[in-house]
């Protein structure tokens, strides 16, 4: 199938938005920088803010980030670091305030180092998304940081302006989820770069509104271009579940479909997983937020349930032939978490599975290529 046209322009989107957040900063925008699934952009919203995603998915900045970090280190924390202390990522440049979370140690501990850059806000996670104490404890983290970007920006956030801010939010998730799930068809209509660069593209839009229309308009020419299809045109369909994905730290992504398989869903929390859940609209919108947020299926949570449901319902509705687990090298909960992954993919959906632990470099390519290779013969029989 024809790739969408419309893709260059999507792919243009993180250079576009690039000046437009310095223009933005320039007219007065207050920008709140972001780097986790877990964090609330509806309140940013609300305070009148622009929330941005920050670079943290390319090798380059890593050897500026291992002056202060140590080598055996997540590639996402240390590059997340380096680009902070080279200035090379302009939505980090621009925003007024971070916000950071205690997802993991790493990220804490470099959030420490990180924080004498910027003003920053830590929300403290719950470590388990069970029981109505750590909901509780959630929804003050919210409102701890309702304070802050209110204290921060001289504002008021209004129940009002934070329902206006999750209806907008929500629409922009139900958009990019009908972009995702275009893809459990088959064949599917687009490559699994092609649905990552789309997906992760979003964090970066400073319109919000434009960004809709765009994946509205992808929608439309993927759709209009389906009767072009025809059986037989994919090899075989894998589910890519783990680690955030992006510009930068594609390689596996890419190695899959170089050699002949079909990324067709990516459960990650630069795909799908935060997604899957909306913000109810009819309750108290602090309530709701939190609800929403504590319910995403991340490994750093104590029984973490939710990823092996997500990753079934997944795997039916885009009828995969096999799952593949990418963890970071250094990343200890995805890591560990792939043991109880790799059991519930062979054991519960009878679908063959592979994890792959690596970073950001080139180095390992060969090495890859041929795992996944094999891997990829496995699924083509099941």
């Amino acid at each position: 199938m024809e790739r969408p046209q419309i893709m260059e322009k999507i792919e243009d989107l993180r250079g576009i938005n690039s000046v437009k957040v310095k223009e933005a900063s320039e007219a007065g925008q207050k920008i709140v920088g972001m780097y986790c699934v877990f964090s609330p952009q509806e309140i940013a919203m609300a305070a009148g803010a622009i929330p941005v995603s920050l670079c943290g998915t390319s090798n380059d900045p890593i050897e500026a980030a291992e002056q202060e970090l140590p080598r055996n280190l997540c590639p996402l924390i240390k590059s997340s670091y380096g680009f902070a202390i080279t200035d090379k990522c302009p939505f980090f440049y621009f925003a007024d305030t971070l916000l950071a979370e205690t997802t993991c140690d790493g990220k804490k501990k470099m959030y420490e180092l990180m924080g004498k850059i910027k003003p920053m806000h830590l929300m403290n996670l719950p470590q388990s998304a069970d029981g109505e104490e750590n909901l509780e404890l959630w929804k003050k983290e919210m409102i701890r940081f309702k304070e802050h970007l209110e204290d921060q920006f001289k504002v008021e956030i209004t129940n009002d302006s934070l329902r206006e801010a999750i209806k907008l939010a929500n629409r922009e998730r139900e958009v990019m989820k009908k972009v995702h799930q275009i893809n459990a068809r088959k064949p599917a209509p687009m490559t699994g770069m092609d649905m990552m660069k789309a997906q992760w593209i979003k964090g970066f839009n400073i319109e919000k509104e434009e960004g809709i229309r765009l994946m509205e308009a992808l929608l439309e020419e993927v759709e209009s271009n389906l009767s072009k299809l025809t059986d037989g045109e994919e090899g075989p369909r894998i589910l890519l579940t783990g680690v955030p994905v992006g510009i930068g730290s594609e390689k596996v992504i890419q190695i899959i479909e170089e050699s002949g398989g079909k990324v067709v869903a990516l459960e990650n929390c630069t795909g799908y997983k935060g997604l899957d859940v909306m913000v109810d609209e009819t309750k108290d919108p602090i309530e709701a937020l939190a609800e929403k947020y504590l319910s995403t299926p991340c490994s750093c949570m104590y029984n973490n349930q939710g990823r092996l449901d997500l990753i079934k319902r997944m795997a039916e509705e885009y009828q995969v032939d096999g799952v593949l687990d990418l963890t970071w090298q250094a990343c200890h909960t995805y890591n560990i978490e792939s043991y109880f992954v790799r059991e519930f993919v062979k054991e519960e959906l009878n679908l063959p599975f592979l994890q792959i632990e690596t970073d950001y470099s080139q180095s390992d390519t060969g090495q890859l290529k041929l795992r996944i290779e094999a891997f990829l013969e496995t699924a083509e029989k099941n």
